[in-house]
């Protein structure tokens, strides 16, 4: 979906965005890294993962899951997704789970089997509220823009520029505004989507967001971020699993294609010590 790989772009540059809805984390938490997983057996690709930084145990992952429709077995295969997660990934620390939706009235279904799970560990962000107010937060309300109408979006984008003098946590959403607005409106020219959000068209045309997301240099680009996000989950496993990582040994998974990285993240799962690193790496890198 268009959506998901929105959803990988807005968060895979500034990761710590999450933070802005975890409010109750401490004052210094940070240095959050996002990548977007491939779960075994059924191939099932999480839309998010915040894994804190390894010097920080105090600090939980977080899974992200955006859900814009109506599904009746969304809140189960939430359920099952995440213990599918905590088990393949052998995570042992705390974690919680964050779900973007215009909504939580829409049909996701039955909440009786995953009460507990959803009152302890699910955090709703609710881009389009049933009580008509605007979302809380700078971050909710550009993401709101995937959702209003087109006649509303200049208004909100106004909004937030105008908050963003005050306001530095707007200042740092602004640049999404771009992103989404390329996202949501690929049927129409640059100087329309310019005129749409208010936006400066030298401004947009020299952005990330147009660069990436409208295809200039996307493959490439997005291929090298791949392969560095899937280098880092390794090596983040491999320590777990084997113990620290020489320098060496790191800079050889580094320079793994991203299809061996992804090899090298499933064959992990079964490492018991560095031997078997050793062993993989002589037989495929």
């Amino acid at each position: 979906m268009a959506s998901d790989k929105l959803f990988y772009f807005l968060f895979h540059s500034n990761p710590d965005l999450i933070l802005r809805w975890l409010e109750d984390l401490p004052a210094d938490a940070g240095g959050y890294s996002f990548s977007a997983p491939v779960l075994k057996e059924r191939e099932y690709r999480l839309d998010g993962l915040f894994s804190p930084p390894p010097q920080r145990p105090d600090l939980p992952a977080v899974v992200l899951e955006a859900q814009m429709a109506p599904d009746p077995g969304f809140l189960l295969r939430l359920y099952a997704e995440t213990g599918r997660f905590l088990q393949q990934q052998a995570w042992n620390g705390d974690w919680r789970v964050v779900v973007i939706c215009p909504h939580r009235g829409l049909h996701f279904g039955a909440l009786t089997p995953v009460q507990e799970f959803l009152e302890r560990r699910v955090l709703w962000i609710e881009l389009q509220p049933r009580d008509g107010q605007a979302p809380i937060t700078p971050l909710a309300r550009v993401l709101s823009l995937l959702l209003e109408p087109e006649s509303q979006v200049r208004r909100i984008s106004d909004a937030l520029h105008q908050q963003a003098f005050t306001d530095p946590v707007a200042a740092e959403v602004l640049p999404l505004i771009s992103a989404i607005l390329i996202t949501r409106s690929r049927d129409k020219g640059i100087p329309e989507i310019c005129t749409m959000g208010g936006i400066n068209l030298e401004d947009l045309s020299q952005s990330r967001a147009y660069q990436e997301i409208f295809g200039l240099g996307e493959a490439r680009g997005e291929a090298r971020g791949e392969a560095r996000e899937a280098a880092k989950v390794a090596l983040r496993q491999l320590n777990r699993r084997c113990g620290p990582v020489s320098e060496a040994t790191t800079a050889r998974i580094q320079a793994l294609p991203l299809e061996q990285l992804e090899a090298l993240a499933e064959a992990l799962l079964d490492f018991s010590g560095p031997e078997e690193l050793t062993t993989w790496l002589a037989a495929n890198a």
